[in-house]
């Protein structure tokens, strides 16, 4: 199965995202850190994206967490964090 999951750029722009695959449901929430000479800019290095998943038909809010994991946020990071969803479906 594949787990479809946003471009870097949506983490960006400080977007979170929940998805499922099965039973597997998740939730990624990104923590964007602005430059310190451009406040327009992002700072990939500072920044990071968590995620939590459970498995189960109820909402995140209804449900407990199984597991949590912070990635980078770089295109490297986002591909890590697809791989560890997708070890968890």
């Amino acid at each position: 199965m594949d787990i479809y999951l946003p471009t870097l750029h949506s983490f960006a722009m400080n977007n979170p995202f929940t998805g499922s695959c099965g039973m597997l449901r998740f939730r990624i929430v990104p923590t964007v850190v602005m430059n310190a000479e451009n406040n327009k800019e992002v700072d990939f290095e500072q920044s990071s994206i968590s995620a939590e998943l459970w498995h189960g038909v109820l909402c995140y809010e209804k449900s407990q967490m199984e597991k949590a994991e912070t990635f980078p946020m770089s295109e490297e990071g986002r591909l890590a964090l697809k791989t560890w969803l997708e070890e968890n479906i």
